[in-house]
């Protein structure tokens, strides 16, 4: 029997019937049992109705039934997004018993293009800065990232296909990266964030955790598009990513590809352990431009953008403290120390310094867009190496993308020193995920990234 490590190879078993969702699923659960009281990446396991679900799909097949790429595929959902008769705890104690009435959209659209809904992933509390209790599957001491720690953990050890995420400031991008998988952060509106838990409102994202390019394709394809429940999310239309990833890999292909890479803040602040493996990919794919013709440049950012980790961090504190400043008063002990720290600083942040943040913002997106285009950013996706389990780590190589909205795409591309996963993250402009997919696409192929078998 096949056992599949990505969407697109599990998809094409169920497709041609090689592995039914049934089977698929019980070799999710068997790692779940294999690593889960090690590594500590699921607040909910729903063992019972995921076997219904894939049991009902199995059914589906031998009656002609497909429903797409996601027929059958196990799943995770963060534990700040509602999933019907789950609690949504979102990392904390008084919310543990919090069922959800209804599924959030973006896991309703999941159910109806047939994906099975396993269960609910860490997060940190409220989907901020505290550590969670989950560790990373690649060294057991270290951090997985967060806020988003159980997906990427979840993902990386196999227990899932594919999971749910969000970030406000890096929590994809950055325990992704930590773990060893790849993500998506859509533009900011591209996926509905009914039934999320908000952080910041003006930048909350839902992406995808997987275990290649072309699987964050199938998932965003799913999740993304209006929602008439969120009246941030966009009405346009939503492109065939899919098609691009297949594209770009084809012989004689016509799409001009190119790659900036940033300097600045990305340059000053990598440590060793992250900067010389990506300085090697870097040569890698530069020694590549001739024979796959792509361009390979370096590029410095805009005026004004060493300031915009304070203003991001200035609007994550604000918004925070505007939605929980009412229940911290009430249940202060329900917030550990780095929450509180937030909401705080959000609290005593006078009027005049938000919306100086966001006039810059305002100001900053076109500059930032044309600095991208027409080929995406390519920075690391984190400062260092995973730390240890008193920090979730450093997300300012992610947080200006969070704060701008713009799309990123995150793979790993090498190893470091001691054996942990090195990151890149490429950055489009607004709505440019068609072509930041196609980029990445090529990267994963051209990089000769070498994955390694957990050490658990």
């Amino acid at each position: 029997m096949p056992e599949p490590r990505t969407i697109t190879e599990a998809a094409e078993f169920i497709r041609t019937g090689e592995l039914t969702p049934s089977e698929l699923l019980e070799q999710c659960l068997a790692r779940i049992d294999r690593y889960e009281d090690r590594v500590r990446a699921w607040v909910y396991i729903d063992r019972d109705g995921a076997r219904e679900q894939a049991a009902r799909l199995t059914t589906e097949l031998k009656q002609k039934t497909y429903r797409g790429p996601l027929h059958g595929i196990p799943v995770g959902i963060k534990d700040i997004i509602d999933v019907f008769d789950m609690p949504t705890a979102c990392g904390s104690n008084r919310w543990a018993n919090s069922y959800a009435r209804r599924d959030a959209t973006c896991v309703e659209r999941l159910r109806q293009a047939g994906a099975v809904i396993l269960g609910k992933t860490v997060t940190t509390a409220f989907a901020s800065f505290d550590p969670p209790p989950t560790r990373n599957p690649w060294n057991l001491t270290r951090t997985p990232g967060g806020s988003s720690s159980g997906s990427a953990a979840a993902v990386a050890c196999g227990m899932c296909l594919g999971a749910l995420a969000s970030q406000t400031g890096g929590s994809i991008t950055r325990p992704a990266s930590y773990c060893g998988v790849y993500s998506l952060k859509p533009s900011y509106g591209r996926v509905s964030v009914d039934g999320v838990m908000p952080l910041a409102p003006s930048m909350d994202h839902v992406g995808v955790m997987a275990n290649c390019v072309r699987d964050l394709a199938i998932v965003f394809q799913v999740i993304a598009g209006r929602d008439d429940h969120d009246w941030k999310s966009l009405s346009a239309t939503v492109p065939d990513c899919i098609r691009s990833v297949d594209y770009v890999l084809k012989p004689g292909r016509s799409w001009e590809l190119g790659f900036r890479f940033l300097g600045g803040l990305f340059a000053a602040r990598v440590q060793p352990a992250i900067a010389e493996p990506f300085e090697q990919f870097r040569k890698n794919l530069s020694e590549r431009e001739a024979a796959d013709t792509i361009t390979v440049r370096s590029v410095m950012p805009p005026a004004g953008f060493d300031t915009i980790l304070a203003d991001h961090h200035i609007v994550m504190a604000t918004e925070a403290a505007a939605y929980h400043g009412p229940r911290i008063a009430r249940h202060p002990e329900d917030y550990p120390p780095r929450i509180t720290e937030l909401i705080q600083t959000g609290l005593s942040t006078p009027a005049t310094r938000y919306q100086s943040a966001l006039a810059h913002r305002a100001r900053s997106a076109p500059t930032h867009h044309d600095l991208g285009s027409p080929y995406p950013l390519v920075t690391p996706a984190t400062t260092d190496v995973p730390c240890d389990l008193s920090s979730t780590g450093d997300p300012a190589f992610n947080s200006p993308w969070s704060f701008l909205g713009y799309p990123t795409i995150s793979m790993p591309v090498a190893w470091s020193a001691d054996r942990l996963p090195v990151a890149a993250q490429l950055i489009g402009g607004h709505l440019g995920e068609i072509e930041t997919f196609a980029h990445a696409a090529y990267l994963e192929r051209a990089v000769g990234f070498t994955p390694r078998p957990l050490p658990l």
